[in-house]
């Protein structure tokens, strides 16, 4: 299970998460337009592309947080989320030949799976500050995933509720970011 940040380390830590977090902001909030727009027709080339691209910029994101996270406590959740991620990457390339609903099953378990391990990464977080919309949007994405996996089979599965996933899960790194912000400078308890 992943650790407690300490409080010295933390602090050093807290501006680089923080930095992250409006990143992957941007990229969820972007990402969405782009599969939005690519995807109304049905997946394509385009949208096999961003749907395989989604994982793998996470799986960056957590090299990047694991990077900046050394010395600041355990960061196996991390690891674990670069696993998951690549492994969904794999899979969304492997399902997109089989169409939007084998997307969408494997979209659906890697948000249960990948938001169970973000939720133990916020809570081992929670004393750093800002952390609750992580936690919130780890427990969030595991509904989500079910979500997902229950509506491929509906009659016409659509990529367009991934890219709504993506923009709340933006929302919560923007809310983080700002919290963690507020933390740094003892506006938050």
């Amino acid at each position: 299970m992943v650790t407690a940040v300490d409080s010295p380390v933390g602090e050093e830590f807290a501006p680089a998460l923080r930095r992250l977090y409006f990143v992957r902001f941007a990229f969820a909030v972007g990402w969405a337009v782009a599969v939005f727009l690519t995807t109304k027709s049905g997946l394509g080339a385009a949208g096999v592309v961003l749907i395989v691209g989604y994982p793998l910029f996470d799986v960056a994101a957590a090299v990047a947080d694991a990077w900046s996270a050394k010395g600041a406590g355990s960061i196996r959740g991390l690891y674990a989320n670069m696993a998951i991620s690549s492994l969904a990457a794999l899979g969304l390339g492997l399902a997109a030949a089989s169409g939007i609903p084998a997307v969408l099953r494997v979209w659906g378990s890697w948000a249960i799976v990948a938001g169970l391990v973000q939720l133990i990464v916020a809570v081992a977080r929670r004393r750093m500050g800002g952390q609750w919309p992580m936690i919130l949007s780890g427990g969030i994405s595991v509904l989500a995933g079910a979500n997902f996996v229950v509506s491929a089979s509906a009659a016409n599965p659509a990529l367009s509720s991934v890219a709504g996933y993506a923009v709340l899960g933006g929302i919560f790194f923007l809310l983080s970011a700002i919290r963690l912000g507020r933390a740094a400078k003892g506006e938050l308890t």
